[in-house]
């Protein structure tokens, strides 16, 4: 059984999704995000910088969330949601479900220091912006990229764990504006999904 090394609020949410998605049968250690906990010698053996999520299947164990994503629609079951080398959508496939931690993943983890971790008196509200600005510029893209879709390569697919997982973020950093109406709908869409909300609310 598929065994997921697990934090709330973390990239092992998209994982977890997933799972829940394709309804495969999991084991879930849920840590708190910690280093406590992250940075034990336990857990260090399972990711040397003390990091999650970490997948077990076996005898084999994993790091790297969009790695795993792309184990599991690979090795097990993928459900339809990663297409097939020779057909149209494969080149903007590998494109979305990269643009996450390309484009999205450097200004969205500086929205979430400066808003959320630092503390008022050592946050900096020029970095903020330059940040909130950066992450604009890719929803824009995004945005671009959803006209007439209602998921961004067409069909739901496992684009939608990386790069839609990270819209979900920057709507709740408060970075989709009215001006996005097709991100606004695209996070609606992934919202309503019942993996999508059991995988959020797993503590």
């Amino acid at each position: 059984m598929l065994k997921l090394h697990y934090a709330p609020n973390s990239r092992a949410e998209r994982v977890l999704w997933l799972l829940e998605e394709l309804e495969l049968p999991y084991e879930l250690n849920s840590m708190p995000f910690h280093p406590e906990a992250l940075k034990s010698d336990e857990h260090r053996q399972r990711h040397p910088l003390g990091r999650i999520p970490v997948l077990e299947d076996g005898d084999v164990s994993i790091y790297e969330s969009g790695a795993i994503i792309d184990y599991i629609l690979e090795k097990h079951k993928n459900g339809g949601l990663k297409p097939t080398v020779d057909s149209a959508e494969f080149p903007f496939y590998l494109q979305w479900f990269h643009f996450c931690e390309g484009m999205i993943a450097q200004p969205m983890n500086t929205i979430v220091v400066h808003t959320i971790i630092l503390p008022p008196e050592r946050r900096d509200e020029t970095v903020l912006g330059q940040a909130q600005r950066l992450a604009s510029k890719s929803l824009a893209a995004i945005e671009t990229a959803l006209e007439g879709k209602e998921y961004l390569i067409g069909d739901f697919s496992g684009v939608e764990f990386m790069t839609g997982h990270c819209c979900t973020k920057l709507s709740d950093l408060g970075c989709v504006t009215d001006e996005m109406p097709n991100v606004k709908g695209y996070v609606e869409r992934i919202e309503s999904r019942p993996a999508f909300q059991k995988a959020i609310s797993t503590q």
